[in-house]
């Protein structure tokens, strides 16, 4: 894992439909979309579930299968020299997680195994809930992992002083498309951090998504962003003399309660 710190961290969004359970065709379809990406990019974010779609039916594949999702994020990693995230399906002894991966070039790794499992659609019942919330180091920036219906629940996300950006990776339904959006901007201006937010886009056989995938700066503007129901790779620059620069001038995190977290 690389940690020589970089001001400018040059980021990457990739929204797409994804192909129902179908993990070969999402993995070469990803492979292809990274042909296009800016060769001055470093971070790369995929959806949640972007091999095989939000599915409550995680047995149905092989350990061997699911596994082999993180061994092609390790490979394309390291081919692309980028730092690639997204979650997937991963087995874990008494069944499985919704596991947000991340993965360097060098063959690094770090994970977050999603917390609030999504008890309207019952994800409950299928994946093991995660227990510690991760904030992973990325080229000097401090990067707090999150998984969609996480973004419901702030005080999971609270920042205390701790980190500098969060990344949500999401399946968030079309029907709440403005609830997304409203979240990840509360989010960046209350953590005083810069946002990502991943969605897909298209349809499986209980939904639909419409992406709406973006990045919020500490005070809340929108630095890039696809609206509608459109594919495709969306980028934009960090800047963290930027954000260490507003965090002196507005020290709002001065004054921030503080807590525990208490199961």
């Amino acid at each position: 894992m690389q940690t020589n710190t970089s001001e400018i961290l040059k980021v990457a969004l990739l929204q797409s439909s994804l192909e129902w359970e179908a993990i070969d065709l999402n993995l070469a379809h990803f492979q292809r979309l990274f042909s296009g990406l800016d060769p001055t990019t470093r971070l790369v974010v995929l959806p949640e579930m972007f091999a095989t779609g939000f599915t409550m039916n995680p047995s149905k594949f092989t350990d061997h299968q699911l596994n082999r999702v993180f061994s092609w994020m390790q490979q394309e990693s390291k081919k692309h020299q980028i730092i690639l995230a997204g979650s997937s399906i991963a087995p874990t002894r008494g069944g499985y997680h919704n596991r947000f991966m991340v993965v360097w070039p060098d063959g690094a790794t770090a994970c977050y195994n999603k917390r609030h499992l999504f008890r309207m659609g019952e994800e409950q019942m299928h994946y093991l809930p995660g227990s510690e919330r991760v904030i992973v180091d990325l080229d000097g920036w401090r990067a707090c992992l999150m998984v969609c219906y996480d973004l419901r629940f702030p005080v999971w996300s609270r920042n205390r002083n701790d980190f500098d950006l969060l990344i949500y990776v999401a399946n968030w339904p079309s029907a709440r498309q403005e609830v997304w959006v409203t979240l990840l901007k509360a989010r960046a201006i209350e953590n005083q951090c810069y946002v990502i937010g991943v969605n897909r886009i298209g349809e499986d056989p209980h939904t639909s998504y419409t992406g709406g995938s973006i990045v919020f700066s500490p005070k809340g503007e929108t630095l890039c962003g696809l609206s509608g129901n459109l594919p495709g790779i969306v980028s934009t620059s960090l800047n963290l003399g930027q954000l260490v620069y507003f965090r002196e001038r507005f020290p709002v995190w001065k004054d921030a309660d503080k807590f525990d977290f208490v199961d």
